[in-house]
């Protein structure tokens, strides 16, 4: 059986803090037709689509049990995956239209980097209004992937303590190239984010700390089938396991508790 998503490894995160900070979550979700293309073979348009918000679920879960963090945002250009989000707690923003011509990267990092500042100088979200005092220094941002159906709470929790002040830090993922976490801490620096491919050297090439920590639940986000089986050999989230054992998948691992 899994671990449990909030087993107490928090408590690390949550040691008192001298120059208390404001800790936001911000996680980006592509429209649902988009949306793991590369899980096409195994999955149905439907099914794919059902998965995707399952694990944003979770996500979103654990990352709202983590007792620093103040708030998760999704930002997101689907209505669906807006509902999702606010149905679990989450608060949402609409992704700006940007530049039409540009590539999903480009638009990812576009829509992190717009609700990055939203959060950060606390207006333009109608519900962040109360933390408009809050000066952008004291916001520390952490970026997060949106399918990380196995991450724990306390591994989140520890990344954070982890990073660096004075600046950005990454978690990066279980291929070794992409980043499951940026976070900026402590600083007056902006997000930066570089997501996309080899996104784990552009983001080390630009300044940001690589974490070192064992945290095998928040790196592992999922694109190709395999992945779904390793996460699911690890111990998923209640929503992803739900979807998996209507399509089968039972036997392998319990599902974790949020």
């Amino acid at each position: 059986m899994g671990a449990s998503r909030s087993d107490g490894g928090d408590a690390v995160a949550a040691s008192p803090d001298p120059a208390r900070r404001v800790v936001r979550v911000l996680i980006a979700v592509k429209d649902l037709t988009a949306a793991k293309s590369r899980l096409a073979a195994e999955f149905s348009t439907l099914d794919r689509s059902r998965l995707v918000l399952a694990m944003l679920s979770d996500t979103v879960t654990a990352a709202k049990a983590v007792s620093v963090v103040e708030s998760v945002t999704v930002v997101t250009p689907d209505p669906l995956v807006a509902r999702t989000a606010r149905d679990i707690g989450a608060r949402v923003f609409d992704e700006p239209t940007g530049d039409l011509t540009q590539g999903p990267d480009e638009r990812l990092n576009h829509a992190f980097t717009a609700a990055a500042q939203v959060l950060r100088h606390g207006h333009g979200i109608g519900d962040i209004r109360r933390g408009a005092s809050v000066t952008a220094e004291h916001v520390d941002i952490i970026a997060l992937q949106a399918d990380l159906p196995a991450m724990r709470s306390a591994e989140l929790a520890q990344a954070y303590t982890a990073a660096r002040r004075g600046g950005r830090s990454l978690v990066v993922d279980h291929h070794g190239t992409g980043t499951a976490a940026l976070i900026l801490k402590d600083s007056p620096e902006e997000l930066a984010p570089l997501f996309g491919g080899h996104s784990a050297r552009r983001h080390t090439d630009s300044g940001a700390q690589e974490l070192d920590g064992s945290w095998p639940g928040l790196r592992l986000d999922v694109d190709t089938a395999d992945d779904v089986r390793r996460a699911h050999r690890l111990g998923v989230g209640p929503a992803t396991s739900a979807v998996l054992h209507s399509l089968g998948w039972s036997g392998e691992a319990s599902a974790t508790t949020a």
